[in-house]
């Protein structure tokens, strides 16, 4: 970090001013979130529904309108038909099928069949290149487990906090996180982007990003506990984050910088794992500045032992 900064010495924003606007913004997105969630649900991948995806690709880009028909009138159920990628990049997905594995297969020989017959007969009509399929109860098996990740990592979060810091910090920090993965949720509410277990994997990765933010704020503010007993809190908190922000910065942007390159390069089949990515970086660098020391003004962080620790300096203002 020698050298390089992007942001002045000198610099001294009043975040801990601005912290009835952070709350209402993120209240506002949070309340956001939880009703489009609630509203229009959650495009849950076949990970989690059950199903098949077919991914194939075509020689030129098809009639999408045509083929739809086509294949909605196979009586399979509600066929869903979407580009991925390129144009004669297409996404099939087909319902869970009542009869089991037989059923399925038996749907997926169907499909193709009709994909045939709009584009021609042979092995140069299309190329298959993958098809997935999950049982009912796998999916099902899957969802609790997803959710049973997230909250176990909560919870490992919360005792780590605890036990490194205080009560006081270790709850600032999961309610920071709480808030960064409420946020991630609606952004797939409102986009309707496929959500599945890349996109819980996203959902534990900014988890891990985001508390690590978290504590390299939360070391100086500690560190400032001991030094300054006597300065406001207000004061002491927007000391420690002005001293962090440029790190804090630098390492936001380095990321970004590589997840929109994988983004724009990575393909299809990264795109909703890089946006979780991308929006959880963004809302949980926000958080970490704005949320999470902003709530230990409310939790009596002085009357712990690290700020009353005797060892300690007690260097006034």
């Amino acid at each position: 970090m020698k050298g390089l900064h992007l942001i002045p010495d000198n610099t001294n924003i009043n975040f801990i001013g601005l912290r009835f606007i952070a709350f209402a913004l993120s209240l506002v997105m949070l309340a956001g979130s939880i009703y489009l969630t609630a509203v229009d649900g959650l495009n849950f991948g076949v990970d989690f529904t059950g199903g098949t995806v077919i991914e194939i690709r075509t020689q030129t880009p098809p009639d999408l309108g045509e083929m739809r028909t086509n294949l909605n009138s196979l009586g399979l159920g509600a066929i869903s038909l979407q580009e991925f990628g390129e144009p004669n990049d297409l996404l099939i997905r087909l319902p869970q099928q009542e009869g089991g594995t037989e059923a399925q297969k038996a749907a997926i020989d169907a499909v193709q069949v009709a994909l045939h017959a709009q584009l021609g007969e042979g092995e140069d009509a299309y190329d298959l290149r993958r098809t997935e399929f999950v049982g009912p109860q796998v999916g099902k098996e899957l969802k609790q487990q997803g959710v049973n990740a997230v909250l176990f990592a909560m919870f490992g979060i919360l005792c780590y906090i605890w036990l490194r810091f205080e009560w006081q910090f270790s709850v600032a920090a999961v309610a920071a996180l709480l808030h960064d993965t409420i946020a991630i949720i609606g952004f797939f509410a409102l986009t309707q982007m496929e959500f599945n277990l890349s996109t819980v994997a996203a959902i534990l990765m900014v988890a891990g990003y985001s508390i690590n933010d978290t504590v390299v704020v939360f070391d100086r503010v500690r560190e400032d506990l001991r030094r300054y007993k006597k300065k406001p809190l207000p004061d002491l908190f927007n000391m420690s984050i002005n001293h962090m922000l440029d790190r804090t910065l630098i390492t936001s942007l380095t990321t970004l910088i590589a997840l929109v390159a994988l983004y724009v390069y990575g393909g299809e089949v990264l795109r909703g794992f890089i946006s979780a990515l991308i929006v959880g970086i963004v809302v949980g660098t926000y958080s970490s500045t704005y949320i999470a020391t902003s709530l230990l003004l409310f939790t009596d962080v002085r009357k712990g032992k690290i700020a009353q620790d005797p060892e300690e300096k007690t260097d006034e203002d």
